[in-house]
């Protein structure tokens, strides 16, 4: 139902709460409060100290007047039998008729000095015999936009809820045959709680329902991909031992245990979809890398999918190299947009022919007319960059389903994982190849900067390079948080002489891969960008990562970043530079001796919530308004509860509600 249904919505006010992205009634009443105030005690006038407080009194003597300078002042007295105090609006002149005196009112608000007397100074004012929104209750604090108030908000949700009737809830055994509370009622506590208790028990209901909807989503799309016909890929034992026999490094037992977790989905006749997750250097190409084989020496197409060409062209570099030990190398074509025509053409034509085996490119890869021959396995570097139509029409260029590989470096708790990626089997690389050295890490506070960019120039004369990464592109609040100026300034004072590059979002995106190769050409000496590096080629010559404005990003992204350094066998750095002098955080401090990607996620999701970690990830869709990933039990709860629904076949058309919700959430991926 559209927003302007609701009363007092007109056109105007429906603009504003467009730009929040609310357009529809469901939109209004999903939208909860980021936080509340507590106004919920309400004392006796004559208990009223310096602060927030609430009051239920009677009013007298409101009048209106201007002062000198034309400042609008109504004032009035409240009373209760314990005293008086004097409440002052300033311009709000409608206060005056609207006020009526004698009746009983909730008055809430700060209680402080005003021009030389103490005063409530611009309270809220509602009606005892009304139900208060804004007084006498944990008050919700939405999120706002210009020309939109927080007592607006409340006035149209309230309206809403009132006339609110939502479809068929889900049916009790869902809750282990606990009574359910009605959704318009859940809601109502959700935005205007009675008591901390209701909105405990609110949050939990209906962060069940969420979680209920975002499994129940992954476990229908899961059944209808394993119903799906894939085909087999056999086991080649001696094929897979002679190459790891020839590789320059050991597997590690995370390598090992993820690889062959792989082999035998791939030997199964249903689609293998799952995730291979681990930490920044890991080693989850050469997992890849030992899948495609497998596809390939059974005489299958594999289709490899980087985030950026210049990633698309390192990725073939690598590979190369690896399969050249047992003469398969010949098998790889790298297909990208910057390539010309003919190089094109002949590209499709062994794509086509299936000469190419193993083709690894960037969007290029899933075109139009791009024709696969025989294909049979997708692997997809960083799995979030790529949205899921995108993959859906590589997908189809199989004559079946191709089984699905996807790999990200971000390190995601389990619990979130579980929920981001029902639909996937995951596989954990947490263990690093051994000889991989720890950077090591350093806080550092701005007054230092100058000694530090000093300190930082013996390692470029030492022929190594420098990352540093800012906040911000341009210019805001504080110029030294910006890419743009901190590019300007190591240019001109701080590492003039030396070749300093820049490299950010807005740029286009050869300007970017131009700059980056120049960088890994060590024709740079240092890279001042965004976070656009976070996901990035190897540069084993860059051994020191300076952040700017370190506690500006969360955990796992700070440890994503440090992450680009550290991969030769040169002593690596990490200086994390505050945002102003003042003692760092305990949050920020435990990366100086902590390493473990997962460790640190868990701990960013325990402090800021699955917004630290979401922002790492670029997520688009998914958005859990109400359920807390740290609560196990609830995940836990609503996940069976999800898999119990898909087992019984419950019929979605009966609870249409629910049947839109689940619909929406299994045409998107949670993470593109």
């Amino acid at each position: 139902m559209d927003i302007k249904k609701v009363k007092g919505v007109g056109d105007a006010l429906a603009q504003k709460f467009a730009k929040l992205k609310i357009h529809t009634v469901q939109d209004l009443v999903d939208n909860v409060p980021r936080r509340y105030d507590d106004y919920s005690e309400v004392i006796c006038v004559s208990q009223i100290r310096p602060g927030p407080v609430t009051i239920k009194v009677t009013l007298s003597a409101v009048k209106s007047r201007y002062s000198r300078k034309g400042l609008h002042i109504t004032e009035a007295t409240a009373s209760d039998d314990s005293g008086s105090v004097k409440l002052v609006w300033f311009n709000q002149p409608y206060r005056a008729n609207a006020l009526k005196p004698e009746e009983e009112y909730f008055v809430s608000g700060e209680f402080a000095s005003s021009y030389k007397f103490f005063a409530i100074t611009n309270p809220a004012c509602e009606l005892v015999s009304s139900f208060p929104v804004n007084t006498a209750r944990l008050v919700p604090i939405y999120r706002l936009t210009k020309g939109l108030g927080h007592a607006q908000v409340r006035r149209v949700v309230k309206n809403a809820l009132e006339y609110y009737n939502p479809e068929e809830t889900l049916p009790e055994w869902l809750l282990n045959q606990q009574k359910l509370i009605p959704k318009g009622q859940a809601l109502l506590e959700m935005h205007f709680p009675s008591s901390n208790q209701a909105l405990a028990e609110a949050k939990r209901r209906l962060g069940f329902e969420e979680v209920f909807e975002l499994t129940l989503a992954s476990e229908l799309n899961r059944q209808e991909f394993k119903d799906k016909h894939a085909l087999e890929i056999p086991f080649k034992q001696k094929l897979i031992k002679d190459f790891v026999s020839n590789l320059p490094f050991e597997l590690t037992d995370d390598q090992r245990r993820v690889a062959w977790e792989v082999f035998q989905d791939m030997e199964e006749g249903t689609p293998m979809n799952r995730l291979v997750e681990g930490d920044v250097g890991s080693g989850k190409t050469v997992v890849a890398v030992l899948a495609a084989l497998g596809a390939i020496s059974s005489g299958f197409q594999v289709a490899f999918m980087a985030p950026t060409e210049l990633l698309a062209n390192q990725h073939a570099t690598s590979i190369y190299k690896l399969l050249e030990s047992i003469n398969y190398h010949q098998d790889i074509l790298l297909l990208t947009g910057s390539m010309n025509a003919s190089q094109k053409q002949n590209a499709l034509q062994k794509i086509k022919s299936g000469d190419a085996k193993l083709v690894i490119g960037t969007h290029a890869v899933f075109q139009e007319k791009v024709k696969f021959n025989k294909l049979g396995l997708l692997i997809v570097d960083e799995q979030h960059r790529f949205g899921v139509e995108q993959r859906k029409k590589l997908q189809s260029k199989a004559k079946q389903m191709p089984h699905v590989l996807n790999m990200t470096a971000t390190p995601i708790p389990r619990s979130l994982a579980l929920t981001l990626y029902g639909e996937m089997d995951v596989s954990i690389i947490s263990k690093l190849p051994k000889g991989r050295k720890q950077v090591k890490t350093a806080l550092e506070i701005p007054e230092n900067r100058q000694k530090l960019y000093k300190k930082i120039s013996s390692e470029i004369d030492a022929g190594r390079q420098v990352f540093v990464v800012c906040p911000q592109i341009e210019e805001g609040d504080n110029a030294r948080l910006s890419a743009v100026k901190t590019h300007e300034q190591l240019t001109k004072t701080w590492l003039k002489g030396y070749e300093v590059g820049l490299l950010h979002g807005q740029m286009k995106s050869e300007n970017k891969d131009k700059i980056m190769q120049q960088f890994l050409e060590k024709k740079l000496d240092v890279l001042v960008s965004t976070t656009v590096i976070e996901v990035g080629v190897d540069v084993p010559n860059a051994s020191v990562m300076i952040i700017e404005g370190a506690d500006k990003f969360g955990l796992a992204q700070l440890h994503q970043l440090r992450g680009r350094v550290g991969r030769g066998s040169d002593e690596a750095y990490c200086y994390l530079v505050l945002s102003d002098n003042d003692e760092p955080t305990r949050r920020l401090k435990v990366l100086e001796h902590e390493s473990n990607g997962f460790r640190l996620a868990e701990y960013d999701l325990e402090l800021r919530g699955p917004g630290a970690i979401y922002g790492t990830m670029q997520h688009g869709e998914l958005d859990l308004r109400v359920a807390k990933l740290t609560d196990v039990e609830l995940i836990k709860s609503a996940r069976l509860s999800a898999q119990e629904f898909a087992r019984r076949g419950e019929n979605l058309l009966k609870y249409s509600e629910l049947n839109r919700r689940v619909s929406t959430l299994r045409t998107i991926n949670n993470l593109n």
